[in-house]
């Protein structure tokens, strides 16, 4: 568990300083499409992830091919780099925390907040809209919404937005009226 703490960590340092000359050099919404390509060549190729995350194979030859990809994807010079460094330093398996660091900071910096909403029932979509409408309010940002449907939480609307939780569902409601009748008895 730690290990992954510090893998996201690690990832995530890589992610800034990628994201940082990303804007300060081009356009960061090509080097995440760029960086997020790179990524996909593992779920499309699992012998690639397994060569290149194996411990076994020595970073020379995990270095000669991720040099060869990049040069024949024409990958811009600050992704190249970092693709070539993370191979030199055998931290290929940090990939996919990079670039969920990467897309995080991007969604920031475009003011684009993800919220997970959970609803008892699926919602329609002019209700969806409007629940992405209240958050954006709340948040201050255009909100992008995934949804979930879970009964147990009876009805209403819970949803999570980076670290707060609005809970809105009957199911907490009714916790609250037995913590407030447990308190009171």
């Amino acid at each position: 568990m730690a290990n992954i703490a510090k893998n996201r960590s690690r990832a995530s340092r890589y992610a800034m300083a990628l994201f940082d000359v990303a804007v300060a050099e081009g356009d960061p919404h090509a080097v995440e499409r760029d960086l997020a390509s790179f990524v996909a060549l593992f779920g499309q190729f699992p012998p690639l992830r397994r060569a290149l995350w194996n411990p076994a194979v020595p970073v020379a030859r995990k270095l000669g091919v991720v040099c060869e990809i990049v040069e024949r994807g024409g990958y811009p010079a600050p992704l190249a780099k970092l693709l070539k460094l993370l191979a030199e330093r055998d931290l290929l398996v940090l990939l996919q925390d990079l670039l969920d660091a990467y897309r995080r900071r991007l969604m920031d910096h475009d003011g684009i907040v993800l919220a997970h909403v959970t609803t008892a029932v699926p919602l329609p979509e002019d209700r969806l809209r409007a629940i992405a409408a209240a958050l954006g309010q709340a948040t201050g940002k255009q909100v992008t919404m995934t949804t979930d449907v879970d009964p147990a939480i009876i009805g209403g609307v819970m949803a999570k937005v980076d670290s707060s939780v609005y809970d809105g569902s009957v199911a907490r409601q009714l916790e609250r009226l037995r913590e407030k009748m447990a308190g009171g008895a």
